[in-house]
């Protein structure tokens, strides 16, 4: 009498097929830390004041990358000398709970800042705060810190934070736009809000009707980035 061999897994179990659908699209929410009323009433109050004096001058327009102006990707006016030395200090003392919430180290790192001013019409499409250029690969931590009168004068100017997305199959279709999900982050006067550089982000365009710079939606924008080398510059 012969002998069968024993039948192997591969004969006796069914082809496993994968239960998730290829198209199948894991979202990522991102941590932003936000904090309310960071500098107080009086402070904040002064620094509006500066803001103020300061867009009410000839300011340039924003610009992206090596300082190209594309009203049609970013439409605002900025001032990269405006100082706010204030607000570096209330950022030195939450920055040990910053960083442990989003799970970034910034030893020695180096402040970069300016103010930008939205008014009627003025957006910012949606990019990423790093990039190939030497200032921007050095940054490690965004910040916004919003100032406007009270109660708010405009509508609109939110920041939208775009959450990760990733095809579970690697034969899925390509994610798109469409595929993404977001959280809105209304400018709050004396508020601060602290991201990663490499999410996707955007300001939502600004409603201002009277269209007075007094109204305007004032922000200290800036990175916590690590020490520049020769040549480097400021941006905003």
């Amino acid at each position: 009498m012969t002998t069968q061999p024993a039948p192997t897994a591969s004969a006796t179990e069914p082809h496993r097929r994968s239960a998730v659908h290829r198209d199948a699209v894991w979202r990522l929410p991102n941590t932003v830390c936000r904090i309310a009323g960071l500098l107080g009433p009086q402070v904040s109050h002064r620094l509006l004041q500066r803001a103020c004096e300061s867009a009410a001058g000839a300011l340039d327009a924003s610009t992206i990358r090596d300082g190209e102006v594309v009203p049609d990707f970013r439409r605002s006016r900025s001032d990269g000398t405006f100082t706010a030395p204030e607000l570096l200090a209330a950022i030195d003392e939450v920055l040990p709970g910053v960083e442990r919430a989003l799970g970034v180290s910034c030893p020695d790192s180096e402040v970069s800042y300016g103010l930008n001013v939205h008014n009627d019409g003025d957006f910012y499409r949606a990019h990423q705060d790093v990039g190939p250029q030497d200032f921007a690969s050095r940054r490690l931590l965004t910040f916004v810190y919003y100032l406007h009168r009270t109660p708010r004068p405009f509508e609109g100017g939110a920041l939208r934070l775009y959450d990760g997305a990733t095809s579970l199959h690697p034969g899925g279709r390509p994610l798109t736009w469409q595929d993404r999900t977001w959280q809105d982050w209304p400018p709050e006067h004396d508020s601060i809000v602290f991201f990663l550089p490499d999410k996707w982000h955007e300001v939502r365009t600004v409603t201002c009707p009277g269209k007075e710079t007094r109204n305007s939606r004032f922000a200290v924008n800036g990175w916590l980035c690590t020490p520049p080398g020769p040549g480097d510059r400021r941006a905003v």
